[in-house]
């Protein structure tokens, strides 16, 4: 029974059981940069409810046949597997990795000193130094790491191959990354949580402002809807924000159950990914970590809001093509651990993002066809002189420090040379994707990236004119399909789709769905379908309840 209760979390003693949302609510984050901060003894008095079962567990637990799924966690954590762990090892495993194999920060996380995860963690890192299920012997782009962050830019991901005359979908989604508020954030970080009731396991959307159609007229500041939250649309919530209780307040759930309902019938073969992937800032460490190292933070993040939400049938281990957003960056700052979501492509089978711009290739053997896929990082429209608009600056003076560097990471040195950096990012993608998509042959060239359908229009002509069938974007928190005759506000001469609409922050307007005069797509919150063939590709709007609200067909521009 002892097993049982502290690794499977099958019969929590009451002690375990009370008021777990109050233990959220109470942790506070701990600065660890002092080496100070260690895990106690078990001896010691507040340790008494541990010490029994970390003891037995460290002794004839770890050797009883269900062991391996028990400790399942246990090289993750310290770096050992459960045959090889001490008293020591174990008694981390009991603090980060507690019963149902959750992570450190999520209940019933007591106990054992309660160290802060990350010292917890601290010096076990999990090791991002091989791509799982890569021939040891491999040593390309798509197994080992790049010595820094920018060593595989513009570098070709291994091609896809797929097989079978199947109907082909591919899935594409943007700023679906909610707030980790279980997180407790190193670095003396404040926690990421924007509402009474966000300190909880899982994703938590960022209630962000809203305003008209025009953008000229604020009907709702982030105050006023984070007042919407903390009484769930009740008084004093302005119903100018347009909050709508069941949808604003769970949107990245929403859009991920449509996501994986939709996944279970079509099967879609991999997924575009526009970026925004963490909210507020991306991962919340520094940048300049090892790129063969995936930091707690990280690893949690992930965990919170990537892996333990878009799993299931149709969606287990399928490629997720990835960019980086501008809070991916940091939001309003830019030294946060954006090179943390690259390196995460050598510690997973289905992350890809090995650069902030490159290129793949999907062939689709049975069926005649291939595609090239090019992408970008446009994240330079925010990357604005250090005084402006802080809220909306990578560059910012206010918001990031005097001293902040990414020059271990190949990234901005310093805040005045931030601007000119990513200006330097755009320019040089610019004449390598230009030469690439003139000298395709795919039968389709798509080009992915964060900024929505309107930025850089006289450029995506100019890829038009080379043979861009299709441009796909995020950034805008709505759905949006830019058709090539809607003259008006297209003039690319090319099908572009804004995807910004999963979840991970609230959308552009209401998505009261009898309020519609400020939207300017189709819908709020959802995902994209596309079913691909050499002929033509069908691209669907999804809502977030699983409706299709949109479709039109594309077809070769060559």
């Amino acid at each position: 029974m002892m097993a049982s209760w502290l690794f499977l979390g099958l019969a929590l003693p009451a002690a375990a059981q009370v008021n777990r949302s109050s233990h959220f609510l109470s942790r506070q984050s701990v600065d660890v940069s002092s080496n100070g901060v260690r895990c106690g003894g078990l001896d010691l008095p507040e340790n008494a409810g541990c010490k029994q079962v970390v003891e037995w567990a460290a002794g004839g637990g770890k050797w009883d046949s269900s062991a391996g799924g028990w400790y399942r966690s246990m090289p993750t954590i310290t770096g050992v597997s459960h045959e090889q762990g001490n008293l020591q090892d174990f008694q981390r495993l009991y603090y980060c990795s507690p019963p149902g194999d959750s992570f450190c920060g999520l209940p019933p996380c007591t106990g054992c000193s309660n160290p802060p995860c990350s010292d917890c963690f601290a010096g076990n890192q999990l090791y991002a130094s091989h791509r799982p299920g890569c021939d040891g012997n491999d040593k390309g782009v798509g197994c080992v790491p790049p010595k820094s962050a920018l060593g595989y830019k513009g570098q070709h991901w291994p091609t896809t191959v797929i097989h079978g005359t199947q109907e082909m979908h591919i899935f594409a989604i943007g700023d679906w990354g909610g707030m980790d508020g279980s997180l407790d954030p190193p670095e003396g970080r404040k926690t990421i949580v924007a509402y009474d009731w966000g300190r909880r396991p899982g994703p938590s959307v960022f209630p962000r402002s809203r305003w008209n159609k025009m953008h000229t007229v604020q009907f709702c500041d982030h105050k006023q809807l984070v007042e919407c939250f903390n009484t769930r649309g009740q008084a004093p919530c302005a119903p100018e924000c347009g909050y709508v209780a069941g949808v604003d307040d769970q949107p990245q759930l929403l859009v991920a159950d449509a996501f994986k309902a939709r996944a279970a019938l079509v099967d879609p073969q991999y997924i575009l990914n526009v970026g925004d992937n963490f909210y507020w800032g991306g991962i919340e460490k520094t940048c300049g970590s090892p790129m063969d190292q995936i930091s707690y933070p990280t690893k949690h993040q992930f965990d919170q809001i990537f892996e333990g939400v878009y799993q299931g049938a149709g969606l287990t281990n399928k490629p997720w093509f990835s960019v980086l957003g501008n809070h991916d960056w940091g939001g309003f700052k830019f030294d946060n651990g954006w090179d943390q979501q690259i390196s995460y492509t050598w510690a997973s089978n289905r992350w890809v993002m090995p650069a902030p711009y490159y290129k793949t290739s999907v062939v689709y053997a049975d069926l005649g066809f291939d595609v090239d896929y090019f992408f970008l990082d446009s994240n330079f429209i925010d990357a604005m002189p250090p005084e402006e608009d802080p809220n909306h600056n990578m560059c910012s003076r206010k918001n990031n420090k005097p001293s902040a560097s990414c020059a271990a990471a190949d990234g901005p040195e310093s805040v005045d040379a931030c601007p000119g950096w990513f200006a330097s990012l755009w320019a040089e993608q610019k004449p390598w994707v230009t030469q690439l998509m003139g000298k395709s042959e795919a039968d389709w060239q798509i080009v992915v990236t964060h900024f929505p359908c309107g930025h850089e229009q006289d450029f995506y002509k100019s890829l038009r004119d080379l043979g861009m069938d299709l441009l796909v974007t995020g950034h805008r928190h709505d759905q949006e399909l830019w058709l090539p005759d809607d003259y008006a506000k297209n003039h690319m001469g090319v099908t572009c789709i804004v995807t910004g609409g999963g979840g991970g922050i609230t959308s552009e307007a209401t998505p009261n769905p009898e309020e519609t005069e400020d939207w300017y797509g189709e819908g709020q919150y959802g995902f994209y379908d596309l079913t691909i063939s050499k002929s033509e590709i069908l691209i669907e709007s999804i809502n977030y309840d699983g409706d299709v609200l949109l479709t039109h067909t594309v077809h070769p521009s060559r």
